[in-house]
């Protein structure tokens, strides 16, 4: 009987167990990316019902980091390359991963599927604050792919 309880209490334990909100990774194009503060508004699945016509809806998201100075940090190149396409149609895509973790272990992962970037803002620049300064991206995307781990 013991036994019996003590694998009940452990499979009660794992059903209740809980993500934290800042045990997350993000890769861009299948590299691991540092300096990413907050994910914020990630809606893996909407639809819009109407009474003729059911649609998945793709609201954006953004993406807060730091400012990183290297020209070649996989950000500022996507940066770089939305801001010289300026206006075009064509916008530079790339492909992300929002990765939950547990104990360093991944739980979950959202492939955020040809993204591209329709807005940059950045924080206030204060002389007054040792805050370092936020750069924010709206994300646009064709598709998210969730996958659960384990």
């Amino acid at each position: 009987m013991d036994d019996e309880h003590n694998l009940a209490v452990s499979a009660v334990r794992r059903q209740i167990d809980s993500l934290s909100a800042n045990e997350f990774m993000v890769e861009l194009d299948g590299v691991r990316v540092g300096g990413v503060f907050r994910v914020t508004g990630l809606i893996p699945f909407k639809l819009d019902v109407k009474p003729t016509l059911t649609k998945r809806v793709r609201d954006p998201f953004k993406l807060t980091k730091m400012v990183q100075r290297d020209p070649e940090n996989p950000f500022n190149r996507w940066v770089k390359d939305t801001v010289a396409a300026r206006d075009d149609i064509v916008r530079p895509t790339r492909q992300l991963a929002v990765i939950a973790v547990d104990d360093d272990t991944e739980v979950r992962r959202w492939l955020i599927k040809d993204a591209w970037i329709a807005e940059v803002s950045y924080s206030d620049f204060n002389s007054g604050s040792n805050e370092l300064i936020e750069e924010t991206l709206v994300i646009y995307y064709e598709d998210i792919e969730e996958l659960w781990i384990g």
